[in-house]
């Protein structure tokens, strides 16, 4: 087995984790730039960790060139909110196209052809074409450094949820009718359509 140091070349580590970790849940965040246009980005170091309150979060790379902030990251250190947009297969396509570096101020529902929808709570648009959207408010930001490829850990407290019809099923989302996509290493994208069912172990569930 190869032994690797990870005090280095931090490229190497980047690669490391996303060749380890997935396939990723992706989390296509909306925000607000500071004139007003809407930003729109997928991140794929994403993640829930609890249900009461109801937190999720993420963690945006600094800029491998320059080690600036991504424009996620700056909206949010501004506005204190942010929503969580999920990315299906008929969407990944334009949702790839958020993942250009755009002029900032640039609108990246315009640049995609995504549709922005108006909020409840927050300002930022939620993302009209995800099945699922989490309106959030900012709980905490963790820095881990300010060259380029540390990450900044941001956590938000879901304070909206909405999900549609078409994949809302006796009180749970049905994965089947939405057909989420996760990353990989690389430019590998990964499918759920072919989920493997295995009962958990545990006594007490809260979906079973």
């Amino acid at each position: 087995m190869l032994s690797f140091t990870t005090d280095e070349d931090y490229t190497q580590n980047y690669k490391f984790l996303i060749g380890s970790i997935l396939p990723r849940p992706i989390a296509v965040i909306s925000t607000k730039n500071e004139n007003g246009t809407n930003n729109l980005a997928p991140f794929s170091f994403f993640n829930g960790f609890s249900a009461k309150p109801m937190i999720v979060g993420f963690a945006p790379i600094r800029r491998p060139n320059s080690g600036e902030k991504k424009d996620t990251l700056v909206n949010i250190e501004r506005e204190k909110e942010f929503v969580v947009n999920f990315v299906t297969e008929k969407t990944a396509d334009l949702v790839n196209l958020c993942s250009t570096e755009l002029a900032v101020g640039e609108d990246e529902f315009e640049f995609s052809g995504l549709t922005p929808l108006q909020s409840e709570v927050v300002k930022a648009a939620r993302m009209a074409e995800s099945p699922i959207q989490f309106e959030c408010v900012l709980r905490d930001i963790v820095s881990y450094g300010d060259e380029p490829g540390a990450g900044t850990l941001i956590t938000g407290e879901v304070v909206r949820v909405h999900v549609d019809e078409s994949v809302y099923e006796e009180g749970r989302i049905n994965t089947a009718d939405w057909l989420p996509m996760g990353r990989g290493a690389g430019n590998d994208w990964f499918s759920t359509k072919n989920p493997v069912e295995k009962k958990r172990l545990t006594k007490a569930q809260i979906q079973k």
